[in-house]
C-alpha cells in the first residue's frame, strides 16, 4: 500500500518514507505508528488504541508514547504547533488530519502488531557463578550474538530512541541474541563477582543456553574485547567477528597519564551524578558519548540509568572496563573479522580501532564518519555502517 501526502510517499510494504524522492531515516516503531494513524485517519484514536494496535497491549508510559508521537511529527516535517497533519484532540486522543492519496501496490499489508515485525523471547540461564543471566531472541535468519556493553536492559534498550534502531536493523536479516551482563539489567544486580572473566562466562552460558552451534558475534565498545576473548577460547564456534568502537586496553592499561586520569574523573562523577539527567555528569557524559544526541535521546540515555543499576554497580563495572587487557589474544584470533570505529569518537579515540584492526590477522578496517561512540539512526555513518556490516555478515 502506497499514501501519498504533501511531499511524502509512504509504503507500507517496502518500509520506507520518502520526501520528494529521497529516503526520510525514521525508527522501526516510530514508522509502524505513523502508518496506523494514516490507516485510522477517519478517526481520533485513543491511547489505548495505539498501546493495543503498535505495542501489542503491552505496558507503555506517558512519556514514551508523546516521544514516539513526536518523532512522527518530527519525520514529516510537523513538529511546529500547528500540527497540520498530526493532530491533538484534548482529552480524546490524536488524529492524521492531512490529505492522503492511497494507492494499492498489490495485496493489502495489515499494520504491524507491535513496534517490530517479531516480538523479542526473553529467557535466563545461569553462569557458572549461579548468577541468573537474562537473554533475548528475535528475528530469523543467521545467527549473530551481540555481546554485552556498559550498560544493558533488555527490554529498555529494546523501546529506547538509542539503540532500538539499531538492534531491530539487526534483527530484520539475523537470529539477534543479546543478553543483560551480571549486575545490571534483568540480570541478578545484587552479584559478588563483577570481572571482565565473569563477563565471558555470561557469553558462554547464554551460547551454551541456546544451543549455538556457529554463530557470527558482534562486539560495541568493551563487549569487543569480551568478543575477542571468546573467539580465541572457541574458535569452532565463532564463524565470523564485527567489532565497533571497540579497543583490546581500557583507559588503565594504555600506558597513559591521561587517559587514567579520566578514567578517574568519570568514575567520580558518576557517583554523584547517576541517572540525573541535569547532573555534571550527564552532560559530561553526554557531550562524550552523544556530542549530536537530541534532548529526547539524552534524557533515555538518563532512564536506563536509573531502570538498569545502581550507581555502585555501574562504577563497579566501568572500573573492570578500564583494566580490561586482551592486546596478547590478538594475533590469536583465526576468524574473519570486521573492524568498524568512529572517527571523531572521544570515548575510544580512532588510535584503538586502528590497533585492533592491525593486531587481528587479515582483519578489515573501516572508518565511519561520525563523532558518536554509540551510532545513531540517520546520521550520515548509518548507512556506511550497515552496508559494511551486512556485506561481510552475508559473504
Amino acid at each position: 500500500m502506497l499514501f501519498s501526502f504533501n511531499d511524502f510517499a509512504l509504503d507500507a510494504e517496502r518500509r520506507e518514507l520518502r520526501a520528494r524522492g529521497k529516503i526520510v531515516p525514521i525508527e522501526p516503531q516510530v514508522f509502524d505508528l505513523l502508518v496506523y494513524l494514516i490507516k485510522n485517519r477517519d478517526r481520533v484514536v485513543s491511547k489505548d488504541d495505539l498501546i493495543a494496535s503498535v505495542w501489542g497491549g503491552r505496558i507503555v508510559s506517558d512519556s514514551t508514547l508523546d516521544s514516539r508521537i513526536n518523532a512522527v511529527r518530527k519525520a514529516i516535517g510537523d513538529s511546529g504547533e500547528k500540527q497540520e497533519l498530526v493532530r491533538t484532540i484534548a482529552r480524546k486522543g490524536i488524529r492524521f488530519v492531512g490529505d492522503v492519496q492511497q494507492e494499492q501496490k498489490g495485496p493489502e499489508i495489515a499494520a504491524p502488531t507491535s513496534g517490530f515485525a517479531h516480538k523479542q523471547e526473553i529467557s535466563f540461564c545461569r553462569s557458572p557463578e549461579n548468577n541468573n543471566i537474562a537473554y533475548a531472541a528475535v528475528g530469523s535468519g543467521p545467527l549473530l550474538v551481540k555481546t554485552a556493553n556498559w550498560l544493558t536492559h533488555l527490554e529498555y534498550d529494546w523501546e529506547s530512541p538509542v539503540w532500538s534502531p539499531l538492534l531491530q536493523r539487526l534483527a530484520q536479516k539475523n537470529r539477534l541474541i543479546r543478553y543483560d551482563s551480571r549486575g545490571n539489567g534483568l540480570s541478578d544486580r545484587d552479584v559478588e563477582d563483577i570481572s571482565f572473566e565473569g563477563f565471558v562466562h555470561d557469553l558462554r552460558a547464554v551460547v551454551d543456553a541456546i544451543k549455538g552451534d556457529r554463530f557470527a558475534i558482534l562486539g560495541i565498545s568493551q563487549g569487543a574485547a569480551i568478543a575477542i576473548a571468546y573467539a580465541v577460547s572457541h574458535p569452532e564456534k565463532v564463524s565470523k567477528l564485527v567489532l565497533y568502537g571497540g579497543y583490546a586496553k581500557g583507559r588503565n592499561r594504555r600506558g597513559s597519564t591521561e587517559e587514567a586520569d579520566k578514567a578517574s574523573i568519570f568514575l567520580a562523577l558518576l557517583r554523584h551524578g547517576w541517572g540525573d539527567e541535569h547532573s555534571a555528569f550527564m552532560r559530561a557524559f553526554s557531550a562524550v558519548f552523544l556530542p549530536n544526541g537530541s534532548p529526547e535521546q539524552i534524557k533515555w540515555f538518563a532512564d536506563l540509568q536509573r531502570a538498569t543499576t545502581t550507581a555502585e554497580n555501574a562504577a563497579r563495572i566501568r572500573n573492570v572496563c578500564d583494566g580490561i587487557d586482551v592486546a596478547e589474544l590478538l594475533p590469536k584470533v583465526r576468524v574473519p573479522t570486521l573492524v568498524l570505529h568512529a572517527r571523531h569518537d572521544n570515548v575510544v579515540p580512532l588510535e584503538q580501532g586502528r590497533s585492533l584492526a592491525a593486531s587481528i590477522p587479515n582483519a578489515r578496517f573501516v572508518t565511519l564518519e561520525s563523532d558518536n561512540h554509540v551510532l545513531l539512526a540517520g546520521e550520515p555513518a548509518w548507512d556506511k555502517f550497515f552496508l559494511e556490516v551486512e556485506a561481510f555478515l552475508a559473504a
